[in-house]
């Protein structure tokens, strides 16, 4: 069999089933459409390197290629947790195909993901933040975008939420004379976390100097008037040039911007503060599980990655400090 008749063969049956696959995760299990995009891609990948091995039915497919895809995946110099979630996507999928009726047996669930390693988060320290903070809208700065940037950062700190959870906030999401505002998180999961005074100081100012002339850049049709609910851009807090909703892409844009202005020579993503909201909230005494409802962590072996910050850092205070450390 020539090899673009395998992947003929094959597109057609994986496609089919990736197709119903996708829609019963978003539907049945009403993940988000991010969730379900990255399952895709997932799958994507592992139709690939299908057709490459030339491996021309789902049926046809046994646990070893499956375990050679992980070790492929690993040598083409993916992270274990990559790898791991890749091979979490084929679990599911051909759990779904044997469940529909595409293929008779489930060869992928024996299949063990690669031992990760422990990798600590990026974080900053509380001068970087600071210096973050400043760079981002420095004082007597006044245009709105710098404001919104300035409130945006301030927020996600103070808070330890995702990029999503704060692109996601509505303005009846905050409660400025409670310093408190309610998050929505994964699987639409609420909470509510406090803000600190500097952040509320901030989302002041852009909400009272700085929205309204962005919300003003907004010319709704009748279309987008309808659509205009409570999750619209009438309702967003914080708002692009245009008036409409701020991306997620746009926060790390934002974020970049910032740390380049600011001189921080690290990798610095969204998740950095989310990351160092965490580590330093720990340094400071709060208890892991405190940290951990703030975060809108499930499971509180999640937060304990940030314990291990902390011990790192004071085992090079240690050594740098203790007379007989070396």
């Amino acid at each position: 069999m020539k090899n673009g008749e395998n992947e003929t063969q094959i597109g057609k049956r994986f496609e089919a089933c990736a197709d119903s696959f996708t829609a019963c995760i978003r539907v049945e299990k009403g993940l988000s459409e991010a969730t379900c995009e990255a399952y895709r891609t997932d799958l994507n990948h592992y139709k690939k390197y299908l057709e490459e091995n030339e491996i021309p039915e789902l049926e046809n497919i046994e646990r070893t290629d499956i375990e050679k895809y992980v070790i492929f995946c690993a040598e083409n110099g993916l992270s274990a947790r990559s790898c791991a979630r890749r091979l979490a996507a084929v679990r599911e999928f051909h759990k779904f195909a044997v469940r529909e009726g595409y293929v008779s047996r489930d060869v992928s669930q024996s299949v063990k993901p690669p031992k990760a390693g422990l990798t600590l988060p990026d974080v900053l320290s509380i001068d970087e933040v600071a210096a973050l903070l400043e760079a981002a809208c420095p004082e007597g700065v006044e245009d709105s975008a710098s404001l919104r940037d300035r409130a945006l950062l301030e927020f996600m700190y103070a808070s330890g939420c995702r990029v999503s959870e704060a692109v996601g906030m509505n303005l009846n999401d905050l409660n400025v004379s409670e310093k408190i505002a309610r998050v929505t998180g994964k699987g639409d999961k609420q909470r509510i976390v406090p803000v600190g005074s500097y952040a509320i100081a901030s989302l002041e100012a852009y909400m009272k100097n700085g929205r309204p002339a962005l919300a003003a850049k907004l010319r709704m049709s009748d279309s987008d008037k309808l659509k205009s609910g409570e999750n619209g851009n009438i309702q967003a807090l914080f708002l692009n040039k245009r008036g409409k909703r701020l991306s997620r892409q746009s926060v790390w844009e934002i974020v970049r911007n910032a740390a380049k202005k600011a001189h921080i020579n690290k990798e610095i993503h969204p998740h950095t503060l989310r990351h160092s909201c965490a580590t330093h909230m720990l340094s400071g005494g709060a208890d892991v599980r405190t940290v951990q409802q703030m975060l809108g962590h499930s499971s509180v072996t999640t937060t304990q990655i940030y314990t291990h910050v902390t011990v790192q850092a004071l085992a090079e205070m240690y050594i740098s400090a203790h007379p007989r450390a070396l």
